[in-house]
């Protein structure tokens, strides 16, 4: 496997990517709209030198966001090898975490992240809606049966510091554990102050 930067390969052939997997090189998200077949990323090549492994992704404010990926051939490592690169360019970069966006039906996405240590840090009720007023041709309903709804956000720290964060939503669901989470944040902030 070879894996190159998106910039070294035809642009012809990236954008056929994206039709053929993606239905347009157009991605739709509650965090943009991104032009994929524009964006930093990486490549995965065969033997062949067809594209058999796609990462994308876009570094602003210190925040790294991948904002594609796709692996043609599961269980080979391609994925891991994709976000590895670019977890190594975002600290390269001063990125202090790598984020990802997917929906609610993609559940083997959702296990994927969560294996290579990302953390779910929000869920977008109903915002694939939005999205599809843009791209109309995104579906309802995915091969697997669920209907294609919501956005899950999951984020990776890739500094040391992973204690309670300030930019995370922390929800408790009755006040027993309000009031021991919120001790529990005071007492984190005083070791680490």
């Amino acid at each position: 496997m070879n894996i190159v930067p998106n910039s070294k390969i035809d642009k012809t052939k990236i954008n056929h990517f994206f039709i053929e997997h993606w239905g347009s090189p157009e991605m739709v998200i509650s965090s943009g709209t991104f032009q994929c077949n524009e964006l930093e990323g990486f490549a995965v090549l065969n033997e062949l030198e067809e594209i058999i492994g796609l990462v994308t992704y876009k570094i602003h404010g210190g925040i790294c966001e991948i904002i594609s990926l796709d692996s043609l051939v599961e269980k080979r490592g391609i994925g891991s090898l994709l976000i590895n690169k670019v977890e190594k360019i975002a600290q390269e970069k001063d990125a202090s975490r790598v984020k990802v966006i997917t929906t609610n039906d993609n559940l083997n996405a959702v296990n994927f992240y969560q294996k290579r240590g990302y953390q779910i840090i929000e869920v977008l009720p109903n915002a694939v809606d939005q999205a599809r007023k843009v791209k109309p041709e995104i579906p309802f309903t995915a091969d697997n049966g669920i209907p294609i709804r919501d956005e899950i956000v999951l984020q990776k720290c890739l500094s040391e510091d992973r204690g309670i964060r300030s930019d995370i939503k922390y929800i408790t669901d009755d006040k027993i554990s309000r009031s021991v989470f919120i001790a529990s944040k005071q007492r984190l902030a005083r070791e680490l102050s």
